[in-house]
């Protein structure tokens, strides 16, 4: 290694995979890297489309779970907040210092409303969703306890199929009550189309974006008619967010996965038929592994199995070549095909994930990387938040 072993009482291999100033090459593995000089085009490719197009990107934090890219998201990008899952992300990026925090997601357990009541006592905006008016009550009780102030998004499901009321008329009733309710502030809709996201085809996807757009359009004239704003018409994700901005209703994305990119997001193909890791976004997040067995021809053994990655999404790509391909894992190992025979023992390769998110949330570390440096180490801040 060419840097110390040892910093501010960190030691590399014990307590974290990299320290800055090192060489790339000294990385510990299997670990998260982040390649900085691509994040910070990502980043800055959708803030200036978000403003061209005169849009607020509240960035999912949930894909991250980090307070120092929601931060970089921030300065670079212009996001104006972060959205969250659960209440506990909500609270690591509120005493993160990040402003402007929403919980897209029902909040009903009697602890967590409790919790998310107290989240403005951070210094924090709290917003969550709301799609029943059983829930209203209850948030405005633990607001009014607290002494705070709970904005509620209704949501609509917009063809997800999960959370979400589905009828006009019922966006227009919850509304109304969260507008009457002591403690509570009616801030606008919840419409994220998540069921379209992964879908290949741009023009399968406009199709389903089409119907959301008309639903959401039918509930803003509707609360207008009942004297009630949308402050927020939230939705858009890194497979739709050109359809939202263009659609004359939505007024802030939630995109995340546009930042790191995985493997399954990049087959997507946008209008003209590319891949959108192929032009539109880059892979800025690997898994870096070694390898570390050539006990058998034409295959390799590296570091990164099952506990270093999700694989819902399919198994991960390896960056950068096309003469190997990782094929299996278990929990501990990779298995990489190699017919040429041609990768060595502690030859490291990179890994494009198939799923960003729920790989994310299993390691400790991002090892930011620009050139053949570690620049920074950013702690996984919300890891194993689910609750």
């Amino acid at each position: 290694m060419n840097a110390p072993a040892k910093f501010d009482g960190l030691e590399v291999g014990y307590d974290v995979p990299a320290l800055p100033g090192m060489d790339a090459a000294d990385i510990q593995t299997p670990c998260l890297i982040l390649d900085l000089d691509a994040l910070e085009r990502n980043i800055r490719k959708m803030g200036d489309y978000a403003k061209a197009h005169g849009m607020r990107h509240r960035v999912h934090g949930k894909m991250h779970k980090s307070v120092d890219v929601a931060k970089l998201q921030e300065t670079l990008g212009g996001a104006c907040g972060v959205c969250c899952q659960k209440v506990s992300e909500a609270e690591v990026f509120a005493r993160g210092g990040i402003k402007d925090v929403l919980v897209s997601n029902q909040v009903r357990d009697p602890a967590k409303i409790d919790r998310l009541a107290r989240l403005p006592e951070l210094g924090a905006r709290t917003i969550c969703c709301v799609d029943d008016l059983a829930n209203v009550a209850d948030l405005s009780a633990a607001a009014v306890k607290h002494g705070t102030e709970i904005e509620c998004l209704v949501e609509i499901d917009c063809g997800a199929g999960r959370c979400g009321v589905t009828s006009t008329e019922a966006v227009v009733e919850i509304a109304k009550a969260i507008d009457a309710a002591a403690g509570l502030r009616f801030a606008g809709l919840q419409a994220y189309q998540g069921a379209m996201q992964h879908m290949d085809n741009y023009d399968d996807r406009k199709a389903k974006i089409d119907v959301a757009v008309a639903m959401v359009r039918e509930a803003v004239e509707a609360l207008k008619a009942e004297g009630l704003e949308c402050d927020i018409v939230g939705g858009g994700g890194t497979g739709s967010y050109y359809f939202e901005s263009t659609s004359g209703v939505y007024n802030e994305l939630q995109c995340g996965s546009y930042a790191f990119m995985d493997a399954d997001y990049g087959r997507i193909l946008d209008k003209d038929g590319n891949r959108i890791d192929q032009g539109e976004w880059e892979n800025a997040l690997f898994i870096l592994t070694s390898v570390m067995s050539r006990a058998k021809p034409g295959k390799a053994i590296v570091d990164a199995g099952l506990k270093a990655q999700s694989v819902d999404s399919g198994l991960p790509v390896i960056y950068g070549r096309d003469d190997v391909r990782y094929v299996k894992c278990s929990d501990e190992h990779g298995v990489v095909e190699d017919p040429g025979n041609v990768l060595k023992v502690n030859e490291k390769l990179k890994l494009v994930p198939g799923h960003c998110d729920p790989t994310c949330n299993v390691h400790d570390w991002y090892v930011g990387v620009r050139g053949d440096k570690v620049e920074t180490l950013w702690p996984v801040s919300a890891r194993g938040k689910a609750y």
